[in-house]
């Protein structure tokens, strides 16, 4: 006797009620925290940067996106954020291209935008390849399990694919961006990869029964994914 696995199923976006504020959330998030990436930060011996504390955010409305509503809708999230990041960086270029009042003050105000803004976009850059790499293989894996599985295993599915996703976005992310905080030699990049991904990482399992609590509530306040919990 076989049995056979229920299809994974999946809310439709289109009449949505949660999947443009979880987008929006998403990319916002990605771009504050590139802006505080580009400051490179020393809380004792360990080394990061300012954008450590918000950017898991980005990584558990990710998870959100890709259980409620599927490969299609985690893809289209990760090209949101992707574009919101270069043009963040391209409205950075045009403000610093423009020209100033001419005073001192005008000149002050440059210079400091220059040194807050002027690495973002090698920060972007980072982030935008650590984020694809990342946040690619972190959907992957959460869309493999639920295929497998189905509706069991939610937390095993969150934990499984954040240290998948993590890993490969805090090696990508720290290869690429370290010269532009500052980050000189291969301890200090080593110290920089190896707390990000445990930073990460830990927050995020730590927060997988509230993510497991606003899943469930999501699902149950979208009208499509109860229909297809019915077929």
């Amino acid at each position: 006797m076989t049995t056979t696995t229920r299809p994974a199923v999946y809310a439709s976006r289109a009449g949505a009620r949660h999947f443009d504020l979880l987008l929006t959330a998403m990319c916002v998030v990605i771009i504050l925290s590139n802006i505080g990436a580009s400051k490179g930060v020393q809380l004792g011996p360990v080394v990061t940067d300012g954008g450590f504390f918000l950017f898991p955010a980005a990584y558990i409305l990710g998870d959100v996106i890709s259980e409620v509503y599927g490969p299609r809708a985690a893809r289209r999230s990760i090209i949101a954020g992707f574009a919101c990041s270069v043009l963040a960086v391209l409205t950075f270029w045009v403000v610093l291209a423009l020209p100033g009042l001419g005073d001192d003050q005008a000149a002050a105000k440059q210079a400091a935008l220059e040194g807050a803004l002027g690495p973002v976009w090698q920060i972007v850059l980072a982030s935008a390849l650590g984020f694809v790499v990342g946040q690619t293989s972190n959907a992957l894996v959460m869309v493999r399990m639920k295929s497998r599985f189905g509706e069991r295993g939610l937390a095993a599915r969150l934990m499984a694919s954040t240290g998948v996703g993590e890993f490969l976005d805090t090696l990508v992310f720290c290869s690429v961006a370290a010269t532009a905080i500052g980050i000189s030699s291969w301890g200090q990049w080593a110290n920089y990869v190896a707390f990000g991904f445990l930073w990460k990482t830990a927050v995020e399992y730590l927060l997988v029964p509230v993510t497991s609590r606003v899943i469930g509530a999501i699902k149950r306040s979208e009208p499509s994914y109860r229909e297809g919990l019915l077929r």
